[in-house]
């Protein structure tokens, strides 16, 4: 595998390490800004919204720059995001900076994605886009806990600072190990690479990211309470266990893209029905302390096997424009954070028990095992469409009688 993969892998690391480091710093930041925790929780929500909107329309106003360029600036935007988050004097400027570092995450890994498939064999693509998804997995394991320690110890000022250290390491690894070549040439503009996310397939891979991780996320986002209300732990066990959680999706990630070379449905298809065991299982599972700690091994494991496929069905799906589609699926990605959240959250509501969210996202499995499934028959149905025949008119030759061309 190139080199130049560890560099996408670090700046992959600095992105996992700054969106999920904020859940652990949320009580330093609320007693430090003088705000209640629930109004701090909105800078969560600021990093997602400005996922969702960068992703498509930073990834489409860069089609046509070179990939190295587009790479470098988007992770000079992710310094600069994390460097005024760390200089916000009240709620409104971190909320502001939250927001712009938020806006090259899903771009930065939709072109990192197409770099990588491209410094590769066709029949290593899978493998390529895993390792660089490697450095966000290897964050839930590393990135993630070291920020919240230093946060906890030296500020969550000093946490950002790193972070932006992070992405400056990034910026000049891209730089020296990322090959300069030109960007794609198209004429088709912003149009085109709209269009080409106007068909069925398309959005029938997107929708199987979204319910696909919802699932993940109906569980993972009250994983401490089940761990500390079902499972028995105390409050202070929940952080180690978590990290057990990266080790399984670090796991899930490289598994997945070995497979998904060899065959890519059908890794898709066994992700999601590992999932569906794995989360239906959740109210056994969490009866006894080694069987949860298993559990959400387990459920990083399952989650990040479909990650690789899932990136590369939508890269194929819309082959005109695979830097538009597959920063499309990091925006359906973090829908799928939100939504599995809010579905899980429901079921807490409802008094259904510290387990439900985990039955909750067996479900939204389910639902996409069936839209994958839809997406397959699609695609049969369109591989046994015959051939249309060739027209055939009639053309006037000067100087021939009438002359027919197909």
């Amino acid at each position: 595998m190139p080199l130049a993969l560890l560099a996408l892998a670090v700046g992959a690391f600095g992105i996992g390490t700054t969106e999920f480091a904020m859940m652990g710093l949320l009580p330093d930041v609320a007693g430090d800004l003088g705000v209640s925790i629930p109004s701090a929780g909105h800078l969560v929500s600021a990093y997602a919204l400005g996922v969702v909107i960068g992703a498509p329309l930073l990834a489409a106003a860069t089609a046509r720059m070179p990939r190295r360029t587009v790479l470098i600036a988007l992770m000079g935007l992710f310094v600069a995001g994390n460097a005024l988050s760390a200089l916000a004097p009240d709620e409104n400027w971190l909320l502001a900076a939250r927001f712009l570092s938020g806006l090259p995450h899903g771009a930065f890994f939709g072109v990192g994605a197409v770099v990588a498939t491209g410094l590769v064999a066709p029949e290593r693509k899978a493998r390529s886009v895993s390792l660089m998804f490697l450095g966000l997995t290897v964050a839930n394991i590393a990135g993630v806990p070291a920020a919240t320690l230093v946060g906890q110890h030296l500020g969550w000022r000093a946490t950002f600072l790193g972070v932006s250290a992070i992405g400056v390491a990034a910026v000049v690894a891209l730089y020296l190990l990322i090959p300069a070549v030109p960007g794609p040439v198209s004429g088709g503009g912003l149009r085109g690479e709209l269009a080409a996310l106007r068909p069925l397939p398309v959005w029938l891979a997107l929708g199987t990211t979204v319910a696909g991780f919802a699932a993940l996320f109906s569980a993972y986002s009250y994983i401490a309470p089940m761990l500390t209300e079902a499972a028995g732990y105390t409050e202070g066990s929940v952080t180690p266990l978590l990290a057990l959680f990266g080790v399984g999706a670090t796991a899930g990630n490289l598994l997945g893209g070995r497979l998904a070379d060899q065959a890519m449905r059908a890794t898709l298809f066994g992700g999601l029905a590992s999932l569906v065991v794995v989360l239906a299982a959740f109210p056994v599972l969490m009866s006894t302390q080694w069987s949860a700690a298993a559990a959400v091994l387990l459920l990083g494991t399952a989650a990040f096997v479909t990650g690789s496929p899932l990136q590369l069905m939508v890269m194929e799906k819309a082959a005109a424009a695979p830097s538009l589609a597959s920063s499309a699926n990091q925006a359906a990605f973090n829908l799928a954070n939100a939504g599995g959240a809010w579905v899980g959250g429901l079921t807490l509501a409802a008094g259904l028990g510290a387990s439900a969210p985990a039955l909750a996202g067996a479900a939204l499995a389910v639902l996409g095992t069936a839209v994958a499934g839809t997406a397959y028959a699609v695609d049969l149905r369109r591989a046994k469409r015959p051939a249309g025949r060739a027209r055939v008119v009639a053309t006037h030759v000067p100087g021939r009688p009438e002359a027919l061309r197909r």
